[in-house]
């Protein structure tokens, strides 16, 4: 049997179940966008590792080294962002193929630093070494958030209102961008700084993990349909997702009409937007997205709710059920 027969998601399943009689009380392992370990009696760590390799993650020859420095940390700092945790400290370790220019790696870590250093986020060690032909970047972010408060996905509750912190869509509009080589129009280049320079939304998840009536977490890095799965998997819910509720930006809208896109695929399984997907108490939803707006500046977007049930979306559009590819992307399968 070979990995793509199984997919990314059932690959990690089949590792998780071999070592959980070796986690400790009070410790969550494989599952959630993070581990959590035992800190003190006020707070905990969590923990996250993700990694990038050059022509998976990223064309080099398409990203600028800073943005692929502010990305490649970026894509880490939303993992400790949906747990609603604090960035305290990143590991980075580089596999460098042995032609890359100094003045190149000089370049990423610029752009590294940069987002470290908007967000007070130490660089405490790593490990480089070499690589025969692509580069690779892996980076593990820890954090710490006060204990009880990390949002998981086994959270939601039924009749929760399922919401996002932003527009979806935008990054994988600027990855056709710059796959079909489109010309570099205003519209174009937004959509290409969503997909390079994303942003975590660390100060959102902190806020709303502070709110009892916010039940289950997740930053949108796969897609909806494939990170919203994830909750209700491990919630053990179904959902109902209405299509023209979806926050999608002016700007990918004007493109998709020009280049014929899917919007709602886009939108439901384009992945790395990197904002946070959450459920909420439905007769909280009104007051909470009014303080969360007087706090942002902007709406949490309702999409839909979650229903009785096991892991499946009902997706609805102009008040008809229609049918989408529900999982999102995997690596083995997409």
């Amino acid at each position: 049997m070979r990995i793509n027969e199984i997919g990314e998601f059932k690959f990690i399943d089949r590792i998780s179940g071999k070592f959980k009689d070796l986690l400790l009380h009070g410790f969550l392992g494989i599952g959630d966008d993070c581990a959590i370990i035992p800190y003190n009696n006020k707070e905990d760590y969590v923990i996250t590792t993700d990694m990038l390799i050059e022509d998976i993650h990223f064309l080099k020859d398409r990203i600028t080294p800073e943005q692929l420095g502010y990305k490649s940390l970026a894509v880490n700092l939303s993992d400790i962002a949906a747990m609603g945790g604090k960035p305290l400290g990143s590991y980075l370790s580089i596999g460098i193929p042995a032609e890359t220019e100094v003045e190149y790696l000089d370049a990423v870590m610029k752009g590294y630093h940069d987002l470290s250093q908007k967000y007070q986020v130490q660089l405490l060690g790593g490990d480089t070494t070499k690589s025969k032909q692509y580069l690779v970047i892996n980076i593990g972010v820890i954090g710490v958030c006060k204990k009880g408060e990390a949002r998981l996905r086994s959270m939601a509750q039924s009749k929760d209102i399922i919401c996002v912190t932003g527009f979806l869509g935008d990054s994988a509009g600027g990855l056709k961008v710059i796959l079909n080589q489109l010309p570099e129009t205003k519209d174009h280049l937004q959509l290409i700084r969503s997909h390079h320079l994303p942003e975590p939304h660390i100060k959102e998840g902190t806020w709303l993990a502070q709110h009892p009536e916010v039940h289950a977490m997740i930053d949108v890095s796969d897609g909806i349909s494939s990170d919203l799965s994830h909750i209700l998997r491990m919630s053990g819910k179904s959902a109902i997702v209405d299509l023209d509720k979806l926050p999608v930006s002016d700007t990918l809208k004007r493109v998709s009409s020009k280049q014929s896109w899917d919007i709602d695929k886009l939108a439901t399984s384009g992945g790395e937007d990197y904002v946070l997907l959450c459920t909420v108490k439905a007769g909280d939803f009104e007051k909470l997205n009014g303080d969360f707006r007087g706090i942002f500046g902007s709406d949490l977007f309702p999409i839909g709710e979650i229903t009785d049930g096991e892991n499946l979306i009902k997706w609805i559009k102009n008040g008809k059920q229609v049918f989408l590819n529900q999982y999102g992307f995997d690596h083995f399968n997409s």
